[in-house]
């Protein structure tokens, strides 16, 4: 038995949001979610200094502007545009002493960054405080209606909006802040996970999701709420997460959990298998460059207790529930955004060849959209590093209404995606700060990797002598990008050339184009140079055309099937006068000889040079993203895993 759980059934979407799909295309499939970052306190600590460091590890999520709400018999708001450093200094010396606050960092949905759009936000009688992450999509209308009964706001944000919403219901019931808080969530259509605080409630606050992760800490007489973990882990590792359409209750040292039916839930506490070191930057200027670094471990750590090559095994209990179904499905569909869908490119590939099952790879952005057609024979394959994806949830939401078995590969435990999958792998990646996601983009493709091999084995489309050999060579992967860090000093000597350009780009062929995607998209995210991944052999058809000397191509041109087109697609570009990096395989001197720069990585199977190939672009985004001033992990206007429309 893989001693990792698989996904299991678990708390799948309510029957209700299912049926909403079903009769309009979905609310699930209207929502977009925002990727602001949630921490809240109640306990025997000073709250400020839990809040203010909770926000830093948060901060990837959005750093648009900050803020904080503090209780100790009035209510204390401070918020400031810009990072969790900008609204330290707002605070300044000021003694802002409280055992209850909450605090938020933002990635501006509704309203522009600026102090007045800023969370908290405050009901009318600045009784009340919320902070929200998600979008409340009929704000328009609640505001209309709250602006004839005498609202006035305060900020161009759906969040003041439900805050107002609260206080107007508990106004007109006469009933308690977390009755008000429910029936106002009964109203509200979207995304949401909140934390409100209120002035004459001193000792309690109230926390609810739906379609936004939401996580409750419990310490020793101590409560912590947070979007993830990496807030709550230094306090304490007893967690429970909510389910869509739950509150918590934390008043009097107690918690209560219910749904928005007001029917009490019993909540399941859990060990959170994190470590603190594991969210620090470990002597690495940045994020980014220490989870490039742990690659040769989080490969390791996706395949211990699946593959053991020495007896020639792997062991993957989450197909084998389902064994049946793949390899009868009339189809694979993976389904993913950005890097996700980069890797379910390759997973395509995997599938295929090695498999011979018919794959398709979609954005789950357009799939939600063009009513596709999906039936019970297929299988969707769901890969998103958070897990919280909202395109890629409402997309396989759609899928599982149509009767498809659904399979997760995601990283984050308990994530709405595991839980809304029938069964499915965790990367075991750890957690990915960086908002350019690294480690989690091989660690998805070693997952795949591991799972056409193992079904073309089951299905007999791969030879038992070709599978012990591939097992072997996947093994020996962590070693090999071990080799190709070290490295690194002579990958950013050659950035040094490049990080004045323009625009790039890169090209590969098989197994290598989905590389160049991904390469470009690093490139793009972290250095803000104009990048594009193409199909070499699709380079004369339009690309070309812009190849000069000011225009750097990097090629994947390991030994494979199609190294000598690759040699006759570098000759076209240095005809031109292009600048050609290529990643080669070591030992190559013919393309050595007629490229400008290279990079080796150490040989191995076709099928798995994605894994290798793909760590030298990485470092080259990184070194010249530093070069050119960037703040590597934090990249403008972008958060990490997230879709808004």
């Amino acid at each position: 038995m893989d001693p990792y759980p698989t996904f299991q059934y678990g708390t799948n979407l309510s029957s209700d949001n299912r049926n909403k799909i079903q009769v309009r295309f979905g609310i699930y499939l209207k929502e977009g979610k925002t990727m602001c970052g949630i921490v809240g306190y109640l306990g025997k600590r000073q709250a400020l200094p839990v809040i203010i460091k909770g926000l830093k590890r948060l901060e990837y999520r959005g750093y648009d502007s900050a803020g904080v709400a503090l209780l100790n018999g009035g209510l204390e708001i401070v918020k400031k545009k810009g990072k969790v450093a900008d609204l330290e200094t707002e605070i300044g010396n000021r003694k802002l002493e409280a055992s209850l606050g909450i605090g938020h960092t933002r990635w501006a949905t509704h309203g522009e960054p600026n102090d007045r759009n800023a969370h908290p936000h405050t009901s009318s009688d600045g009784k009340l405080a919320i902070i929200h992450n998600g979008i409340i999509e009929n704000y328009g209308s609640i505001k209309k209606e709250l602006e004839s009964n005498g609202h006035i706001f305060k900020s161009d944000t759906d969040s003041e909006v439900l805050i107002h919403l609260i206080e107007e219901i508990k106004k007109q019931n006469q009933c308690s802040i977390e009755e008000a808080v429910r029936l106002a969530l009964n109203e509200v259509v979207g995304a949401y996970a909140i934390v409100v605080l209120s002035k004459d409630n001193e000792r309690s606050m109230i926390a609810a999701r739906k379609g936004s992760p939401l996580v409750i800490g419990i310490g020793e007489d101590e409560y912590f709420v947070a979007s993830d973990a990496t807030p709550i882990i230094e306090y304490t590792n007893n967690v429970t997460y909510l389910n869509d359409q739950e509150m918590a209750i934390i008043k009097d040292g107690s918690l209560v959990v219910k749904n928005l039916e007001n029917v009490t839930k019993t909540p399941f506490i859990q060990k959170l298998e994190l470590d603190l070191e594991d969210i620090e930057k470990g002597g690495y200027p940045h994020f980014m460059l220490k989870e490039i670094f742990e690659q040769p471990k989080s490969i390791k750590d996706a395949m211990r207790g699946r593959l053991v090559s020495r007896e020639h095994h792997l062991f993957l209990s989450g197909i084998d529930q389902y064994l049946n179904r793949f390899l009868n499905a009339d189809r694979l569909i993976l389904v993913g955004c950005g890097t996700s869908w980069h890797a379910g490119l390759i997973g395509e590939y995997l599938f295929e060849d090695l498999a011979r099952i018919p794959t398709e790879v979609e954005y789950a952005s357009e799939f939600r959209y063009r009513n596709p057609i999906v039936t019970e024979r297929d299988v969707v394959i769901a890969v998103s590093q958070s897990g919280e994806t909202a395109d890629t949830l409402a997309a396989i939401e759609l899928a599982k209404s149509r009767g498809a078995l659904i399979f997760g590969v995601c990283n984050v435990v308990g994530s709405s995606i595991a839980r809304a999958s029938h069964a499915g792998a965790y990367l075991h990646a750890g957690p990915e700060i960086g908002v350019a996601s690294t480690k989690a983009f091989t660690s998805q493709v070693s997952i795949l990797t591991m799972m056409a091999l193992y079904l073309g084995l089951k299905k007999g489309s791969i030879s038992l002598s070709d599978y012990q050999t591939l097992l072997l060579e996947l093994d020996s992967i962590p070693d090999k990008v071990a080799k190709i860090l070290t490295k690194d000093e002579e990958i950013r000597s050659i950035s040094e050339h490049f990080y004045r350009a323009s625009n790039f780009l890169y090209l590969g062929r098989g197994f290598n184009f989905p590389v160049a995607l991904e390469g470009a998209l690093k490139l793009k995210e972290i250095s803000y140079i104009h990048a594009e991944g193409y199909p070499a052999a699709e380079m004369k058809h339009g690309p070309i055309a812009l190849i000069d000397e000011d225009m750097p191509v990097v090629f994947i041109a390991t030994k494979d099937s199609s190294y000598e087109k690759v040699i006759s697609n570098i000759q076209e570009v240095k005809a031109r006068k292009g600048k050609v990096i290529a990643v080669v395989t070591e030992g190559d001197t013919e393309i050595k000889g007629m490229a400008d720069f290279t990079f080796e990585i150490p040989k191995t199977a076709d099928a798995l040079v994605p894994l290798l190939a793909v760590i030298p672009l990485q470092l080259l985004s990184y070194h010249i993203a530093i070069l050119r001033g960037c703040n590597v992990d934090q990249p403008r206007n972008l958060a990490k895993s997230v879709t808004v429309e």
